[in-house]
Parts: structure tokens; sequence; C-alpha cells
């Protein structure tokens, strides 16, 4: 018997071994795609996942979107102060001058026109035997300035009389007892002189000074589509030029002007700054306390306000984020044994956190970070 020769592999049959092993591993690695196992590219088996080379912990919080925008800190926007007098003018208080009640506003023919406070203009001479919310309005001006012997009601009376003569003695004014309407102007409070709008010696008649109220306020401009969140009332952080921050809120809001032109050398509106744009809308912030404002006026500020906020909610930074080869976001959860991928939904993002839910998360886990 003729000994027995080895069986031969033919080569074709390799090559089919060969193609179907890589046809498996072909399968295999997208299979860990599908699933999403990957790294922060989504490319990096699962299998081997460690430990993550630095974590974070899942904080709970209440996450704040703030939006900035550019202010102006001054008096606001200076209101012209009509005059009824006649004759010339012969005093104007000078720029930036605060005229408080019973004070002068200007002197015509050398005789005073005061401001006193109210809503009600000066629309009629006021005389004994007048009633009447204007009476009411005036004789409270009168008490409050320290004259006495009447009462303060809608009645213009005999003992009202004898407390004109006296404080039109103390303006040097003919003591007639009956107030002349040329001889007041009513403002809502104390003014401040913005502008002289005549010179001494022009006409007493018509608009003589611009003024604003006397309390530092910030006007914050921006367009029809950017100002939803003013409303009277809403807060707002003031950043001084200091560097220090006062609180805000919101005081007017003026109706949507038409849009203007761009000025010669006027750029886009800043999207990181969104009221630096060409604006259509007047803001205006009360600052309650005017002592944390120093002596700053007509300066810039920002003012902030906040666009969205999510309160009580598990937050972890931007960029423990992971992007799913199937779409949508994951992190990776570490822990003794090494780490997993948790598919995660987003919500609000703010200051370098981003709001997440899912199944299994909770406050105090770790998850990856970039090293």
């Amino acid at each position: 018997m003729e000994p027995s020769t080895p069986r031969r592999r033919r080569p074709g049959r390799l090559r089919a071994v060969a193609v179907g092993g890589l046809v498996l591993a072909t399968l295999a690695l997208a299979v860990v795609a599908t699933l999403g196992l990957g790294g922060r590219d989504g490319r990096q088996p699962a299998a081997a996942r460690s430990a993550p080379a630095a974590t974070a912990p899942v904080t709970r919080q209440t996450l704040t979107r703030s939006v900035t925008l550019a202010g102006e800190l001054g008096y606001g926007a200076p209101v012209p102060l009509t005059s009824l007098a006649t004759g010339t003018v012969t005093w104007l208080p000078r720029v930036g001058a605060t005229v408080r009640r019973g004070e002068e506003l200007l002197r015509a023919d050398e005789q005073p026109v005061v401001l006193l406070y109210g809503a009600l203009p000066m629309y009629r001479p006021l005389t004994v035997g007048l009633q009447g919310t204007d009476v009411r309005q005036f004789e409270r001006n009168l008490a409050a300035l320290g004259y006495r012997g009447f009462t303060v009601d809608d009645a213009f009376s005999a003992s009202t009389t004898t407390a004109v003569k006296r404080w039109q003695h103390d303006l040097g004014l003919p003591e007639t007892g009956t107030v002349d309407r040329t001889r007041v102007i009513y403002a809502a409070g104390p003014v401040r002189v913005a502008q002289r709008l005549v010179p001494v010696g022009a006409s007493a008649t018509g608009a003589v000074l611009a003024y604003t109220g006397g309390t530092r306020v910030v006007t914050v401009s921006a367009s029809a589509g950017e100002a939803s969140w003013a409303k009277k009332g809403t807060r707002v952080t003031i950043t001084l030029p200091t560097g220090a921050s006062v609180t805000g809120q919101v005081s007017t809001v003026a109706a949507p002007a038409a849009p203007t032109a761009p000025t010669a050398g006027q750029g886009p509106a800043d999207a990181e700054r969104p009221g630096t744009g060409n604006a259509t809308v007047q803001v205006t912030v009360a600052v309650a306390d005017q002592r944390k404002l120093g002596q700053l006026s007509y300066t810039p500020v920002d003012v902030r306000y906040v666009a969205q906020q999510r309160k009580d909610v598990l937050t972890v930074p931007v960029d423990a984020l992971l992007a799913l080869a199937e779409g949508g976001y994951g992190v990776e959860l570490a822990g003794p044994g090494g780490s997993r991928i948790l598919p995660v939904r987003t919500g609000l993002y703010a200051d370098g956190r981003v709001e997440v839910q899912a199944d299994g998360l909770a406050e105090g886990l770790l998850v990856g970070v970039p090293g």
C-alpha cells in the first residue's frame, strides 16, 4: 500500500474563510456604532471603555440664561418746559441745577414762575369761590410749603385767599389773593435742567427749558423684536463702569418708534449685545439705591435680564455631552467598574452647563469630561 499523501486546501476556500471573517468583523463594528457605544466621536468600541480621564459631578440647581444689553446711565429723556408768562426772560437756572417745589424755574420781567408738584396743568386762574381737583392740587402744594390757616379740599375759600396772599408776598408778587396761571408750572416732582432752549432776553412765552427728573435712571434702546422682556416691574442687574453692580427695575417702556436709517459710522447690531444696533424702543430702568451709583452720570452701563430660567434641574458641563451615532446626546457615567454611556434629553443651556434628563441619572453621579 502506498503511503497516503496530505490533502491540500484549495486556495479558493482559504480566500472564502478570510472574506467570511472580514464580513463578521465588519458587522460587529456596525452593531457597536449603531448602539452608540463609541467615544466622544461615536467610534471607540464600548467593550474597551475604562474610567474617563476626568470627571465632573451631576448637580441639581437653578439654571438661568441671561442677556446683556447696552444702556446709558443719566436722567432720562429731556422734556420741554413751556412757559405761559408774557414779557422777557430775565433769568434762567443753570444747566444741571435741580429745581424743587416752590422754587423758581425762570423769571419773566423780573417776576418769578415757580414749580409746584402735580399731574394737572395750570389751566385757569384760581380765585375765591372756585371748586375742583386743580384747587385741591394747589392747596396741597401750599400746605407742603408751610402755609397754614386753610383746609386742603376742593374749595378755594376766603382762608385760602389769605394764605395765597402770604405766599405771593414771599415771592415778591402782587398780593392779589388770586393765583395767576402764568406764574405756576406743574411737574411730577423735582426737575433737573437739561438745556436752556432760549437765551436770557428772549420771549418768556413758549418752550424755554428742557428738563428731566432729578433721579438718575438707566435707558436701554432695543428693537421691537428684542423688547418682549421689558415689562413694567421686570428686575434687571446693572453693571457700572467701576465693575460694581446694582439692581434696577423697568419703570416705563415707550411705544415702538418708526425705524430710522443708520447714522454715519454706525455698524450692525452686535449679536452678543442685542441693544447696540439701530433701536426703536426706549426702556427706562429705575434704580432705587441711588447711593450705589456714586457720582456717576451720563455714562454707558450694561443691563442684564433673565431670558430663561429652569429651577431645580439636573445639569452637567456642556463638554460632557457625547454625540451618539443614532442621534441625540449621551453622557459617560463613571463608576467603580468602569464607565457606560447613558442617553440623555437636553434642555436649557446656560453658563457652560446644560439641563439633562434621563432614567438612572441622579445628583452626585460622575460624568466624563475632556481631560
